[in-house]
C-alpha cells in the first residue's frame, strides 16, 4: 500500500480532541491521551500563536501612536514623509498580522471535513513567508492533495522553518516514499528537543515553546497514518511522512 491510498483518520480541531485521535492510531504513549494534560498542548500552541502576532500587531499600535501625535495633527504642518513612513508601517503591520493569524487558522483549526475559507494553502504559505529571510516553495504537488494532508504540509514548514534562524528555503512535495519537506539553510538541524518531541517520544508534561510546534506536526502525522522521519546532512533537513505498514 502507497502513503497516497491510506484513509486518513478522522481529525478534528485541535482545540477539540486531537489526542484522542492519536490513540486511534497508536498505542497510547506516556503524557497523550485524553484529560488534563491535553490542556497543555492548547496552552503552548496558544502561546506561540500569541507570540506570533504580538510584532505586528505592536508596530500597529506604534503606527497610530505616531499619527495620533496631536500637536503635529492640530497645527496641520505634519511632514508628509513622516505621515507617509506612520501610514506604511500600520498597513505593513496589519498585512502581516492577517497573513499569519490565517495561516495559523488553517495550520492549527482546520479539521477533518471541513471546508477550506479563503485562499487555498499554498497561497497562505507563500504570504506567510513573503518578507522573510526563507524562501518557500509550496510544490504543485501538494496543492491537489486533500486538506488534512496539506495541513500536515503547512505544519511541517513551520516546525523546518525553526532551523533556519538565519535564513534559507522551504520545500514542501511530494516524493515516492511521501509527504516532503527539505529545508537549507546553515545550521539546518534539528536539536535533539525538538527530535525526541516530532517522534511524540516527549511527555507532554515535559513540552516547552521551543519543541510544542515538533510534537503537533508528529501528532498529526499520526493521526494520518504516518511516522516522521528525519533525515540530516551538511545545511539540510529533510522530514518525510511514511506511511505506517498496515
Amino acid at each position: 500500500m502507497s502513503w497516497q491510498d491510506i484513509d486518513p483518520f478522522p481529525l478534528r480541531s485541535v482545540f477539540n480532541g486531537v489526542a484522542d485521535q492519536v490513540s486511534v492510531a497508536a498505542p497510547p504513549r506516556t503524557g497523550v491521551g485524553s484529560g488534563p494534560l491535553d490542556l497543555r498542548v492548547l496552552e503552548l500552541l496558544t502561546a506561540r500563536l500569541c507570540h506570533e502576532l504580538i510584532g505586528p500587531i505592536a508596530a500597529i499600535n506604534n503606527g497610530v501612536e505616531l499619527l495620533a501625535d496631536e500637536p503635529v495633527l492640530v497645527r496641520g504642518d505634519a511632514d508628509p514623509g513622516f505621515m507617509h513612513d506612520a501610514i506604511s508601517l500600520v498597513g505593513d503591520s496589519a498585512s502581516q498580522a492577517a497573513s499569519r493569524l490565517q495561516f495559523y487558522r488553517f495550520a492549527y483549526g482546520f479539521g477533518h471535513g471541513g471546508s477550506m475559507v479563503g485562499s487555498p494553502p499554498n497561497e497562505l504559505a507563500s504570504r506567510f513567508f513573503e518578507k522573510t529571510r526563507i524562501a518557500c516553495d509550496y510544490g504543485e504537488s501538494i496543492r491537489v492533495l486533500p486538506l488534512e494532508w496539506q495541513r500536515l504540509a503547512c505544519n511541517l514548514l513551520l516546525t523546518g522553518a525553526e532551523v533556519l534562524s538565519r535564513g534559507g528555503s522551504l520545500v514542501v512535495a511530494v516524493k515516492p516514499d511521501g509527504l516532503d519537506l527539505a529545508a537549507t539553510g546553515e545550521f539546518a538541524a534539528l536539536p535533539p528537543e525538538t527530535s525526541a518531541a516530532l517522534l511524540l517520544a516527549t511527555p507532554v508534561s515535559a513540552l516547552t515553546s521551543r519543541s510544542i510546534q515538533a510534537y503537533f506536526t508528529g501528532l498529526l502525522a499520526q493521526s494520518l497514518g504516518c511516522r516522521l522521519v528525519r533525515t540530516e546532512e551538511l545545511q539540510r533537513l529533510r522530514l518525510t511522512a511514511i506511511a505506517l505498514a498496515s
